[in-house]
C-alpha cells in the first residue's frame, strides 16, 4: 500500500517479499551504526512481521519501504512510530535508514521533508519527535534543515541521544 510520495521517492507499506530489502538494512553494520544492533536474516524476518502486523493496529504508522520512482529500486526505510522510551510511548517519532549507496543524494532530507508533512496531514498529535546519536550529526542537519528543533538530551542505556521537536504550524 502506497503511504506517500516525494519528488523522488515511493514510501510504501513493506510486505513479505521484501524480507531481503529489510535484511539488507538492519544486517548492515554502517546502516546501524547509529540506529541499533545489527539483526541476523531470521530475527531481521521476525522483525518485519512484527512490522506488517503493526500496520494493522496502527493505520497510518509504521515503518515503509522506500524505493526509487524512475526505477523501483529499494533506498531504504522510513519510519513514524512511538518513541523508544517507556515513559514517553504515546509520543511519535520520524526516523529512517538509507542503504549506504544513497547516501549523499538528499533522500533523506526529502523524506523527512514530506514525511513530516504526511505525519501532521493525517495524525491530530501536535508534536513530532526525532532522536538522533550525539555523534550522528547529519541526521541532525537533515532534522534543522525540515524545521526541527533541539529538545534536550535523553540517556538510553549507555548511549546519549539528541531530540528534537516540531510542533504543528510552526
Amino acid at each position: 500500500m502506497l503511504i506517500f510520495e516525494t519528488p523522488r521517492l515511493i514510501v510504501r507499506q513493506y510486505t513479505i517479499d521484501d524480507a531481503d530489502n529489510f535484511f539488507s538494512l538492519n544486517g548492515d553494520e554502517e546502516v546501524m551504526r547509529h540506529i541499533r544492533k545489527t539483526m541476523n536474516k531470521e530475527d531481521s524476518d521476525k522483525f518485519l512481521q512484527q512490522n506488517i502486523e503493526f500496520y494493522i493496529a496502527n493505520p497510518k504508522l509504521g515503518r515503509w519501504a522506500v524505493e526509487e520512482k524512475a526505477t523501483k529500486k529499494f533506498v531504504g526505510s522510513f519510519a513514524l512510530i512511538p518513541l523508544p522510551f517507556e515513559d514517553e510511548k504515546d509520543k511519535l517519532q520520524l526516523g529512517y535508514s538509507l542503504l549506504p549507496a544513497e547516501w549523499g543524494k538528499g533522500y533523506a532530507t526529502e523524506l523527512t521533508a514530506i514525511g513530516r508533512d504526511y505525519f501532521f496531514d493525517n495524525h491530530m498529535f501536535d508534536e513530532l519527535h526525532g532522536i538522533t546519536t550525539i555523534a550522528n550529526v547529519p541526521s541532525q542537519k537533515v532534522l534543522l534543515k525540515c524545521g526541527f528543533s533541539e529538545n534536550g538530551t535523553k540517556q538510553e542505556g549507555e548511549e546519549l541521544l539528541q531530540r528534537f521537536i516540531r510542533m504543528r504550524n510552526r
